[in-house]
C-alpha cells in the first residue's frame, strides 16, 4: 500500500510517505522556529499513527536546523515510542540534537524507555532489532554508522550523535540515570539554618576585628573620602525622613498618652512619659529601623553588585583587602551618623509632643521643666550607646549580605532583602539584651 501526502509552509516542506508497514517523513527547507511550528501537528499525528510500524525521517534536504527542529524530532521520537531511523543528518544537526538531548528538551524523552513494554520479537528478527530494520542494524544505529559501533561506544565519543544513537535497545535494560544531589534533610531545618546564619555572622565579625587590628599596616586602603561619602548617604540624606518620623511619633505618643493620663488628672506628666520613651528607647530604635531599611539594603545591593561583577575578586587579585576598603568605611560611617540621627529624632519627637501639649493648654515653660526633670544625661548617653551598637550591627549585616551574594541579578535582590530583615531583627534582639543589661546595672 502506497500513500503520499505533502505539507508546505513558508519555511518548511514535509512529505509523508507510507509504504507497507513503514512511514517516511521527508523534510526540506528550514527546520527553525517558524518551520518547525508550521509542521509540528502533522508530524505528531504521523508519529502517533506509525506506532508499531517503522518510522523513517529524512532530513537530507533541510537547509537550516536549530533547537526548534531538534525539539520537533525528539518530541516525535517520544510520541512514536521507540528510536526513529534518521537519514541525512548533517554534523551540525547531529550536534544540535545531542545538545538538545543532554538538556532534556523533549518532554519525557529521558524515561520513555523505562515505561514502555518491550515489543514482541518475530523469529526473523535478532535480539534488539526493531520492526522495519535491516538485518545487522541495531535500533541505536543510524544508516551512516558502522555495525561494530554500539550505543555505549557512541555515548563515550565526543562526536555529535543523532537521536537514535543514545536510546536504549528494546530488549536491553536502560542505563540508570545519574543520582541527583539530594538536599540535606535535618530534623530541625529552622534551627540548622539559624545556626548557619549565626556561624556566618560570627566569622564575618571575626574578619572585621582582624581588619581593624591590621588597620595600621593597611591604613592606605582606608580612604577618608569613602567614609565621608558613606556618612553623607547614610546620615545627611536621611535627615528629612528622621525629622518627619520623629515629629509624628512625638505627636502620636502625646495624644495616646493624654487619654489615660487625663483620668488621673496627670496630663502634665505626658511630657515625662514621651521624653523617657524617646530618649531611652524609641529614638535609637526608630532611627536604626530607618537605617536598616534605607542604608543596610543599599550596602548589600552595592557590594552585591560588585561581587556579581567580580570587582571584589579583582581587589583580592590586586592585593587589596575588601574588608578594609569596602566594609570598614561603611562601618565607621554608620556608627558615627546613627547616634546623630537618634539625637535628631529625639529633638523632633519632643517638638511634636510640645505641639500637642500646647494644644492641651500647657505653657512651654512647664513642658520644658518636665522634660528636664524626666531625663538626665545618663539617659541620653544610654540611648546614644544603643545607637552606636545598632549602627555596627546594621552595617555589618548589610556588608556581610553583600559579600555573600551569589550569581545573577536575583541574588542581589535576595541580599538586599536579607540585609533589611536581618538588620531589623538584630536591632530588636540587641535592644532587648541592652534593656536587660541596663536593668541589671540599674541605669
Amino acid at each position: 500500500m502506497l500513500g503520499w501526502r505533502s505539507i508546505d509552509s513558508a519555511a518548511a516542506h514535509l512529505s509523508i510517505e507510507q509504504a507497507g508497514d513503514r512511514t517516511a517523513l521527508v523534510f526540506s527547507g528550514r527546520l527553525d522556529a517558524a518551520g518547525a511550528g508550521a509542521v509540528w501537528n502533522p508530524v505528531m499525528r504521523a508519529a502517533t499513527g506509525a506506532r508499531g510500524r517503522g518510522l523513517r525521517v529524512d532530513v537530507a534536504a533541510v537547509e537550516a536546523f536549530d533547537m526548534a527542529g531538534a525539539a520537533l524530532l525528539l518530541t516525535a521520537e517520544h510520541t512514536y515510542g521507540q528510536p526513529i531511523e534518521l537519514v541525512g543528518v548533517s554534523p551540525h544537526a547531529s550536534a544540535v540534537l545531542a545538545r538538545a538531548r543532554r538538556a532534556g528538551l523533549a518532554p519525557g524523552a529521558a524515561h520513555w524507555a523505562r515505561q514502555r513494554q518491550a515489543p514482541a520479537q518475530s523469529p526473523a528478527q535478532s535480539p534488539g532489532q526493531s520492526p522495519g530494520q535491516s538485518p545487522g542494524q541495531t535500533p541505536a544505529q543510524t544508516p551512516g554508522q558502522s555495525p561494530a559501533q554500539t550505543p555505549a561506544q557512541s555515548e563515550d565519543h565526543t562526536e555529535p550523535r543523532s537521536p537514535g544513537q543514545v536510546q536504549a535497545q528494546p530488549n536491553q535494560q536502560p542505563q540508570p540515570r545519574p543520582q541527583e544531589r539530594q538536599a540535606s534533610v535535618t530534623p530541625f531545618p529552622v534551627l540548622a539554618a539559624g545556626l548557619e546564619v549565626l556561624a556566618n555572622g560570627v566569622a564575618f565579625m571575626g574578619e572585621a576585628v582582624v581588619a581593624v587590628l591590621r588597620l595600621p599596616a593597611h591604613v592606605r586602603m582606608l580612604r577618608i573620602g569613602d567614609v565621608l561619602r558613606q556618612a553623607d548617604q547614610a546620615g545627611v540624606r536621611a535627615l528629612p525622613l528622621v525629622l518627619l518620623l520623629g515629629f509624628l511619633m512625638g505627636m502620636i505618643l502625646a495624644f495616646q498618652s493624654a487619654i489615660p493620663m487625663r483620668r488621673f488628672g496627670a496630663d502634665l506628666f505626658v511630657a515625662d512619659l514621651v521624653t523617657i520613651s524617646l530618649v531611652r528607647e524609641l529614638g535609637p530604635l526608630l532611627s536604626a529601623v530607618i537605617l536598616a531599611g534605607r542604608t543596610g539594603s543599599s550596602f548589600a545591593a552595592e557590594i552585591g553588585t560588585m561581587k556579581v561583577n567580580e570587582e571584589v575578586d579583582a581587589l583580592v587579585t590586586m592585593g587589596l583587602d575588601p574588608m578594609t576598603m569596602l566594609v570598614l568605611p561603611r562601618l565607621i560611617a554608620v556608627m558615627l551618623v546613627l547616634p546623630a540621627l537618634a539625637l535628631v529624632l529625639d529633638v523632633s519627637g519632643l517638638l511634636g509632643m510640645t505641639v500637642v501639649m500646647r494644644s492641651l493648654g500647657f505653657p512651654v515653660v512647664s513642658i520644658l521643666h518636665q522634660v528636664q526633670g524626666a531625663a538626665g544625661i545618663a539617659d541620653l548617653l544610654g540611648g546614644l550607646f544603643k545607637a552606636i551598637c545598632f549602627g555596627a550591627a546594621i552595617a555589618a549585616i548589610g556588608c556581610q549580605a553583600g559579600l555573600s551574594t551569589g550569581h545573577g541579578p536575583r541574588a542581589v535582590g535576595l541580599s538586599a532583602t536579607t540585609a533589611v530583615v536581618g538588620g531589623i531583627i538584630s536591632t530588636i534582639a540587641l535592644d532587648g539584651l541592652l534593656a536587660l543589661l541596663f536593668y541589671r546595672l540599674n541605669l
